[in-house]
């Protein structure tokens, strides 16, 4: 019927680690109080720096609209601010606040713990060689873009 060897995919590996990843850091921020869109919004400003809201959805992902609502819970709790872009007035700039940094040290504790599980029983050499593989994979799939994505 329905066959094929997802357990000798690279592919359904990365997948399926990439959600039990998402899901450890979740059950880590469970308990500081902190959601998981939050976790992500902070994560990619310290990254990158501040960016636009629309920038932000498309490196989370998500549509823009969907993350109005958590910007503007972080926003009402002083965790960053979103000024008006002066080159262009439609757009948003978000960049955290001084307040963002004890909760980003807490966020910094909980990927602290589930990266010492997550590297758990690996050797130094062996944490640097996937890290620099799941690198290279990624850079592999740079040429896909949501839009034209096809399966053959």
């Amino acid at each position: 019927m329905l066959e094929y060897d997802f357990k000798q995919d690279c592919g359904y590996w990365v997948h399926m680690t990439a959600h039990r990843l998402e899901n450890a850091v979740n059950a880590e921020l469970q308990n500081e109080g902190i959601t998981y869109r939050q976790c992500q919004i902070l994560a990619l400003l310290a990254l990158e720096g501040e960016q636009s809201q629309g920038e932000l959805a498309q490196r989370m992902r998500v549509q823009p609209p969907s993350i109005v609502v958590v910007l503007e819970r972080m926003e009402r709790d002083g965790l960053i601010k979103r000024e008006v872009d002066p080159e262009d007035r439609r757009k948003r700039i978000v960049s955290p606040t001084k307040a963002a940094l004890p909760v980003w040290n807490r966020i910094v504790k909980c990927f602290r713990a589930v990266r010492n599980q997550l590297e758990r029983g690996l050797s130094e050499s062996e944490v640097k060689a996937l890290r620099s593989m799941l690198q290279r994979v990624d850079a592999n799939l740079d040429h896909y873009s949501e839009a034209t994505l096809k399966c053959e």
